[in-house]
């Protein structure tokens, strides 16, 4: 339990510093932006406490945010995810979700893409919705959600597979 717990804590602190000191700062062709520390919402085992989930969810988000300067769009972004993991979660997995029988590292691939374009999607349509704030811009919100999410599935899976530990 200390060890999970620890590999944890560990996956929060480096996402948090890799968003702030790295990813922040790739701003590609001006609107594609990649957000990895979604990772750790996307990750987190689905057996423990909501409660904690939600509010580590919304930690991951406004340090992001202290960093980024961003006024609470990380954070606002990140909670939702992480409120609407259960109904992604089910929508992807179908009866393994019911049943609590998901293990990350070891469901298919498709279903995993699934989720992570599911939970991708929905982040960074709050965030640039939160971000632009206006509804007349709104090719430009879809434009920066659907570019900036392909880039961040692309990290996200990338990451999953290099740091995957097979058994």
């Amino acid at each position: 339990m200390n060890n999970l717990i620890s590999g944890h804590t560990l996956r929060f602190v480096i996402l948090v510093l890799l968003q702030a000191l790295i990813l922040n700062h790739i701003n590609f062709l001006g609107y594609i932006n990649p957000y990895l520390y979604i990772l750790f919402i996307a990750l987190y085992p689905i057996k423990n406490n909501r409660f904690l989930f939600l509010f580590l969810s919304f930690l991951l988000g406004l340090f992001v945010d202290i960093f980024s300067d961003s006024g609470g769009i990380h954070a606002a972004a990140a909670l939702t995810a992480a409120y609407t993991r259960p109904i992604i979660l089910k929508f992807s997995f179908g009866a393994a979700y019911e049943h609590q029988t998901i293990r990350f590292n070891t469901i298919e691939f498709g279903a995993l893409l699934v989720y992570l374009i599911t939970l991708t999607l929905i982040h960074h349509l709050v965030v640039f919705s939160l971000e632009v704030f206006n509804i007349k811009n709104i090719l430009l919100i879809l434009k920066k959600t659907l570019f900036s999410s392909i880039f961040t599935i692309i990290l996200t899976v990338l990451t999953i597979i290099i740091f995957s530990r097979k058994r």
